[in-house]
């Protein structure tokens, strides 16, 4: 079992940045992929970005060029960093942890609010 907790969402202004963050509890060792994904008001979740414990990263259309995800060494905490954000960008964010022997599903945090407005 692993438990993610994200913080780091909040109110921003177009242009502006956003730093999330996700904490990963429990059974560590089990992750094999990290990422976030996120789901707006009427559309499906859709990934934003993910990285594995090598450092390969993957990102979603809407996140290439302006986000950028990382982790730490111990892979038990990674980011997001959000640049010039877009009102489009408004979603709840969630991170998510793939476990080793799949290649979706796995664990998801309860969700952050990102809004992007004046």
């Amino acid at each position: 079992q692993v438990n993610l907790l994200e913080t780091g969402g909040g109110l921003v202004q177009p242009g502006g940045s956003l730093r999330l963050s996700c904490a990963a509890s429990g059974r560590i060792a089990s992750i094999k992929r990290m990422g976030w994904h996120r789901q707006a008001p009427g559309k499906e979740r859709e990934l934003v970005a993910a990285i594995i414990a090598s450092g390969h990263t993957t990102y979603g259309d809407s996140a290439k060029g302006r986000f950028t995800i990382s982790k730490n060494k111990v892979g038990n905490q990674w980011y997001l960093q959000m640049n010039s954000l877009e009102p489009e960008d408004t979603a709840v964010y969630y991170c998510n942890a793939v476990p080793w022997g799949y290649n979706e599903g796995g664990w998801w945090g309860q969700g952050t609010q990102v809004t992007v407005g004046q």
